[in-house]
């Protein structure tokens, strides 16, 4: 945890959820309501198909809504693709960008994400934005260069505390069960602060950095409870709403620790 920085829980359901799914939604909607919610905050990115009646079943809920992607321009001819003013209209609050799935299945490029953050910025919407080493790329230590790399290339120059969100997704980790141990974590989230404060001065000491890559409920407290982990980008366990609210308990205890 970062002082002073508030920890956000967000949830990424990739490409799962149908209607029948909506229930786990409003599960999660009735599960953060409480004293918790005053210090934590929440987020769901469900499909795409899911957005608008997802953003209706959490009006009353500190549980905000968001997308797992946007294309960089904001309308034309580029068909299937979403812009990040269809995401604001149907009240999302934030978009994922560059997530190692859409680099690797998608080709996009560090510029790519920075257009589409920057589009996200435009609809006022935050950016949450997704970088992490490959499998190889660990294993010839180069995981810090390629974060350097990436913040570089993804954070556009206008990136604030308030409309950007940096997770740290070890590519390697994502869907495996597998977690780097809790040094690896803090030397490249105190690396990525350090990166930030460097770039974006003390908005960089604010901005929200999140680690994801198969967390769970038995492993939440462990990686949350490192510094500059302000919170969780969560795959597969963000299905079902026990496990979701599951990683969003251990604040409780996290929080009281700091008191």
């Amino acid at each position: 945890m970062t002082p002073d920085v508030r920890p956000l829980v967000a949830g990424n359901w990739k490409m799962n959820g149908t209607r029948q799914s909506l229930g786990e939604i409003k599960a999660m909607a009735e599960g953060v309501l409480g004293p918790l919610s005053e210090q934590v905050d929440t987020l769901l990115c469900p499909p795409m198909t899911l957005l608008y009646v997802a953003t209706a079943l959490c009006t009353d809920s500190p549980l905000m809504v968001g997308a797992q992607d946007c294309h960089q321009k904001t309308c034309g001819a580029h068909t299937g693709d979403i812009s990040a003013e269809m995401i604001a209209d149907c009240f999302g609050t934030h978009v994922i960008v560059g997530h190692s799935e859409r680099r690797t299945d998608h080709g996009e490029t560090d510029h790519i994400v920075r257009d589409k953050a920057c589009a996200a910025h435009e609809a006022e919407l935050t950016a949450i934005i997704c970088i992490g080493e490959t499998e190889n790329q660990r294993d010839a230590y180069e995981t810090l260069d390629v974060l350097r790399r990436q913040l570089l290339g993804s954070v556009p120059e206008g990136a604030t505390a308030e409309n950007t969100v940096i997770a740290y997704e070890p590519v390697w980790a994502i869907g495996s069960g597998v977690t780097p141990t809790s040094e690896d974590v803090a030397v490249a989230h105190a690396f990525m602060r350090s990166e930030l404060i460097r770039r974006f001065g003390e908005e960089g000491k604010m901005m929200r950095l999140l680690y994801g890559g198969s967390v769970k409920p038995d492993n939440a407290a462990k990686l949350m409870s490192i510094d500059n982990v302000d919170g969780a980008l969560i795959g597969g366990a963000s299905l079902k709403a026990e496990d979701f609210l599951a990683i969003y308990g251990v604040y409780e205890g996290l929080i009281a620790e700091t008191l």
